[in-house]
């Protein structure tokens, strides 16, 4: 990069880890490299003319379900080069799409995005993995030139990204697991107290999911890990703000259009592919709805009243994680220049 008037360093690529060991904002990209397949080559050309002081500038995207963040992340990605990296623990499963609102080929526009349909039902996907697979995805969008955004409803996997949550890369515990999901929410978090006392504190209470893997973990190590004191990347996270009236709007029109769409119909088929109901149960709202209805536990009427009254509160609960979120720079969706002014003000900045 002559015109920052900058010199390559003069490593060979072998010498690579050692290196990023001397250098503790960079350690975990080692792992990137060990553990996936990403070339050698592309982590060190990016830090061999990089200066060390700099970080990679992210586009985050958050806001509640149904907001409104896949269209606008695509608007952006269009307009300053970006591609799309999904944060979301469900769209990474093949064969639900409908049920987590996978983004269509055609709605992308032709924008790339990643992390969809990465692992079988069949798999269990950690924040861990996410890590590891995002900043691989990531480092390779910035070697192209372009600009990551990451959007989606996963927050956790987002800080866990960001270096804001620990993911310690503790495998699955299938004994432990399938007694834990049999327990309701409070004695999860009860459990999750006795164990670690600090991640209980921080977590989502009504997230059966979160709770089994904290406990999972905790189980493990005895608690989770500390966080690390510094953060990777040069972040600009916009929240999508929307009135309560607009966004149940939102929510319901998208239930309908996905039914009208074939939601059930998918529901159908992965339990004909051998998909059992206590892992539909464990992968959203609305897969764990349309299976309490087809296996004949509520009424259709009463699983889609339910799906939309659960939605809504699960929105809830997200804008109240958010709001602690202090960095997160809030804007209306309608106000298009405000936020294309913002993003191009954080690119242009100095690091």
């Amino acid at each position: 990069m002559p015109e920052m008037g900058l010199e390559p360093i003069r490593l060979a690529p072998h010498d690579f880890e050692s290196c990023v060991y001397t250098i503790p904002p960079l350690r975990q990209w080692v792992a990137v490299y060990q553990m996936s397949n990403i070339k050698e080559s592309d982590i060190f050309s990016f830090f061999c003319y990089t200066p060390l002081t700099m970080k990679p500038k992210v586009l985050a995207i958050v806001g509640p379900t149904a907001s409104g963040k896949t269209s606008l992340s695509i608007e952006l990605a269009k307009h300053f080069n970006g591609e799309v990296i999904s944060v979301d623990s469900r769209q990474v499963y093949r064969g639900i799409d409908l049920c987590s609102g996978k983004v269509t080929k055609e709605e992308m526009s032709g924008v790339p995005h990643h992390l969809l349909d990465v692992v079988d039902l069949t798999d269990t996907y950690t924040a861990a993995d996410f890590t590891r697979d995002a900043a691989a995805a990531l480092l390779t969008i910035q070697n192209r030139g372009r600009l990551p955004i990451l959007v989606g409803g996963t927050f956790f996997y987002l800080n866990a990204l960001l270096g804001r949550t620990s993911t310690p890369a503790v495998p699955p515990n299938a004994t432990l697991r399938a007694e834990l999901e049999a327990l309701p929410p409070e004695t999860l978090h009860k459990r999750l107290v006795l164990l670690d006392p600090a991640r209980a504190a921080s977590i989502d209470q009504k997230n059966p999911r979160r709770l089994v893997r904290a406990i999972e973990v905790a189980t493990a190590l005895g608690a989770v890990p500390p966080v690390s004191t510094t953060e990777p990347y040069d972040v600009l996270t916009l929240g999508i703000q929307l009135d309560r009236q607009s966004l149940h709007h939102n929510i319901h029109t998208r239930i309908i259009d996905r039914l009208e769409a074939g939601m059930v119909a998918e529901v159908e088929a992965l339990l004909a592919q051998g998909v059992t109901h206590e892992r539909l149960e464990s992968l959203g709202l609305e897969c764990r709805y349309l299976s309490r209805y087809l296996r004949g536990e509520l009424t259709y009427e009463a699983a889609i009243a339910d799906l939309e009254i659960k939605t809504r509160q699960f929105a809830k609960r997200q804008m109240t994680w958010l709001k602690r979120d202090a960095t997160i720079h809030w804007v209306e969706q309608q106000d298009k220049k405000q936020i294309i002014d913002s993003v191009s003000s954080f690119l242009n900045a100095e690091r």
